[in-house]
């Protein structure tokens, strides 16, 4: 019976905060030095249709720091304890190789059985662990996405707003808009304002 080695290369962490960013704008990126700006239509002040840059919105949002740091976190230990298991994996089969010629044909069998079936907890206790955490990921996703589509209808009513578009720098069909249709800065005081107030 051949037994495989496990290994372990950062699965949690390689999954860490990539979902995340995919949730408000695919990518988390440098805001400064941005030139292209949204192309957009308006009827003077009155219903304009205005953008919120989704990159300056994820690097300055109180509420996704928050969530990023605790992700990361989670993920580097959730990484950690995988790597832990797979190394005391290694250990009992590099146990066995130095002492299988000293046992008999019956102690080997056993011993691969019992090897065998731990490799194969280990697989899926990786896979479980894997799914659990991506599955925790999609739930922050969704409360973040929530929170600022919730805003934003709340925002565009009262200032009269009938669209509010992301613009994401070399993303997206939107090339050029006036600057003066750009409401990011508010609308990130405002979702950290409203953030604040929630963890009084």
């Amino acid at each position: 019976m051949r037994l495989n080695t496990v290994k372990f290369s950062g699965l949690a962490t390689a999954i860490a905060i990539v979902s995340i960013m995919s949730a408000c704008g695919n990518k988390e990126a440098k805001t400064e030095g941005t030139t292209a700006k949204p192309a957009v239509t308006t009827d003077a002040n009155k219903d304009k249709i205005v953008f919120v840059d989704s990159d300056s919105l994820l690097n300055q949002y109180e509420y996704f720091k928050v969530l990023k740091t605790k992700m990361e976190a989670k993920g580097k230990a959730a990484d950690a304890d995988l790597k832990a298991k797979g190394q005391a994996f290694q250990r009992d089969m590099q146990q066995y190789q130095s002492q299988a010629n000293s046992m008999t044909a019956e102690q080997r069998a056993a011993t691969e059985e019992r090897l065998g079936r731990k490799q194969q907890e280990l697989q899926a206790y990786q896979q479980n662990a894997g799914a659990a955490f991506q599955n925790e990921q999609a739930k922050e996703q969704e409360a973040l996405y929530n929170k600022v589509a919730d805003y934003l209808k709340t925002y565009a009513k009262d200032k009269g707003y009938k669209m509010v578009l992301k613009y994401q720098k070399g993303m997206g069909d939107i090339l050029f808009a006036d600057e003066s249709l750009d409401v990011t800065s508010e609308v990130i005081k405002g979702l950290n304002e409203a953030y604040s107030k929630e963890k009084k």
